[in-house]
């Protein structure tokens, strides 16, 4: 008899990365993908896969798939919780996360503690502290990746919030499966629903620890999953949370393709010096346009983190609104001016 359905999801889309990491791996090592049957090739060292885990059902059910695939595919695995201290007894917490990792066999295991700052809000500041501390942990460790735990249901969440601040695409295109430095991060279960996780936890006898800020409706997060999602399905009916993955997945795949158009085109638009010119950008779709504008804002010094839609929009109508109009300030004491048809982006 195999594994209830649920426990199956969760290991089918662990083992998946690992083939993934794996591949990878080998391949920037030079290992042939298949052997002959007279010789087997010299592999690499076995590679580590950490897996950040809060202890919550989501994180709990991964690090239990990645403990059951990693040594069967010769990958060692080990495991990371972060310390946020928001919360009272919140060392006690880590410390107890730790044993459970310990107990399904993870190895290295360690918490972390980190301090939380104030820039970008709470989620944000927590989300910057914590991902600084897993670089960290993966640098030290010698990691080939980092699983984290974010489903389907956190997928739609993200796209939600990305249109309501109407900051365009790549807003739309969610969380990606691979990010971070040399594709660091890996998100198995951004196929997988919340409820799948909950319940191979549950027929796994794997305790998990509901964090109160998931609940609380200070957070946004917390305000559309409990309101917002359940609202919508009420309104649109079910399948609410499957459609907005699914956006999230063709969002990222046109804003890629925008993305490698603009690096494309962005040298036929410069001159001889490297300045931009007018009537070259002009020509370009707006899209397209848009994207050199704000590589080249970027490049120039603005804070990417700083540099919302509306800046670019502003800098745009230098070029297609042009009426003698002054210089645009940037984040970052970057200005943009419009200069005998060419626009000049730098700092001061």
């Amino acid at each position: 008899m195999g594994p209830h359905p649920a426990v199956a999801a969760i290991r089918l889309a662990v083992r998946r990365v690992l083939h993934d990491i794996l591949t990878e791996l080998n391949t920037s090592a030079g290992v042939p993908a298949a052997t002959t049957a007279d010789r087997t090739p010299e592999r690499p060292p076995s590679p580590l896969v950490l897996v950040a885990c809060s202890g919550g059902a989501d994180s709990m059910a991964l690090a239990s798939a990645l403990a059951f695939e990693a040594p069967r595919l010769g990958i060692r695995a080990g495991g990371v919780t972060v310390d946020h201290g928001l919360q009272n007894g919140s060392d006690l917490r880590a410390e107890e996360v730790v044993l459970r990792l310990r107990e399904l066999g993870l190895d290295p295991v360690e918490a972390t503690a980190v301090t939380v700052g104030r820039a970008g809000g709470p989620e944000a500041a927590a989300r910057d502290a914590r991902y600084a501390a897993l670089d960290a942990a993966a640098a030290r460790h010698g990691a080939a990746a980092v699983l984290l735990g974010h489903t389907r249901d956190d997928q739609a969440e993200t796209v939600l919030l990305g249109l309501a601040r109407g900051s365009g695409i790549r807003s739309l295109s969610g969380m990606a499966a691979v990010s971070g430095a040399g594709g660091r991060y890996r998100r198995p279960f951004l196929q997988v629903d919340r409820q799948t996780a909950r319940k191979a936890c549950m027929v796994q006898s794997l305790p998990v620890w509901d964090d109160p800020h998931n609940a609380d409706p200070a957070y946004t997060r917390s305000r559309l999953r409990h309101e917002g999602l359940p609202a919508l399905e009420k309104a649109l009916g079910k399948g609410v949370v499957e459609a907005l993955a699914r956006t999230a997945q063709l969002s990222r795949d046109d804003a890629d393709a925008l993305d490698t158009w603009a690096r494309q085109a962005e040298p036929g638009v410069r001159d001889a010096t490297g300045v931009l010119e007018c009537a070259k950008l002009y020509a370009l779709p707006p899209a397209v346009r848009r994207r050199i504008l704000r590589r080249a804002a970027i490049e120039a010094g603005a804070p990417a983190g700083a540099l919302f839609a509306r800046h670019i929009e502003e800098v745009d109508r230098l070029i297609t609104g042009w009426r003698g109009q002054g210089a645009i300030n940037l984040p970052g004491k970057v200005v943009a001016r419009r200069q005998g048809g060419r626009l000049v982006i730098r700092q001061g």
